[in-house]
């Protein structure tokens, strides 16, 4: 095999009366067709995996979910309202950034995971932000039509020191929302890479690492029909490809 093989978060849903480790399809067409490579489907357990599963692995990718992080693992209370968690999965994900970090293995984190990644960087998460002062709405539209649920529903604006304008060379780009968690404190070492207009960090990375990314929205959906999303899964790609040959030689 010849592609870089990347290892992609999984959640716990009950399915057909079953709990079950799913992965939407989403992205791994997006990892395949897109960052051209491989995908092992990690499974969400509350202990965390054996991290010598990493070692065999050339990237990890964090993937979105209806599922938001446990706030005690950030050391505040449960939320009242809608909130779903998913124990498991935050086992799983939490430790396999700090396995990650400690490899400088190429992370790519996309909406929860992106919260994952911020809050096992020691950072701290917010909601719901549609029910706090001066902030946006961040939820998907109510629509069945999935193209309305991914649509564009707020600009970004890039810091000009960041991975993604050197990736990209723009400064702004529209980009969708589906998440009611944000950042609110920052994670140790973390850099923002870009902003909503309501102020909330929406991309983040870890400069100090070979490529480690999280982004609030969903490059997944239509990866190749849009520039910044496509730049994401290319350089992802890449970092994996460069990681897998330094491995090898």
């Amino acid at each position: 095999m010849h592609n870089p093989v990347v290892g992609v978060s999984a959640c716990q849903r009950q399915i057909e009366g079953h709990g079950c480790h799913m992965v939407v399809n989403k992205y791994v067409t997006a990892l395949r067709q897109s960052a051209e490579v491989e995908v092992v489907l990690l499974p969400a357990l509350s202990e965390g995996l054996n991290p010598a599963i990493l070692a065999r692995l050339d990237g990890l990718c964090l993937t979105g979910s209806y599922s938001n992080v446990e706030p005690r693992h950030f050391g505040q209370a449960p939320w009242p309202g809608d909130c779903r968690y998913d124990p498991a999965r935050d086992g799983s994900a939490l430790s396999l950034v700090h396995e990650a970090r400690r490899l400088q293995l190429p992370l790519l984190g996309i909406c929860r995971g992106l919260q994952e990644m911020n809050v096992a960087y020691g950072g701290s998460l917010r909601q719901p932000l549609q029910e706090l002062p001066g902030l946006l709405d961040h939820r998907e539209p109510a629509a069945d039509d999935m193209d309305e649920h991914y649509r564009p529903a707020h600009g970004i604006r890039l810091n000009p020191d960041g991975l993604l304008a050197r990736l990209t060379g723009e400064p702004a780009f529209e980009v969708n929302s589906l998440h009611q968690q944000g950042i609110d404190r920052l994670g140790q070492g973390l850099l923002a890479e870009a902003l909503a207009p309501d102020g909330l960090i929406e991309a983040i990375s870890d400069p100090a690492q070979p490529f480690a990314l999280g982004v609030q929205w969903h490059p997944e959906w239509r990866s190749d029909e849009h520039p910044l999303y496509r730049a994401i899964f290319t350089a992802f790609g890449a970092a994996c490809a460069r990681h897998r040959q330094r491995i090898l030689a």
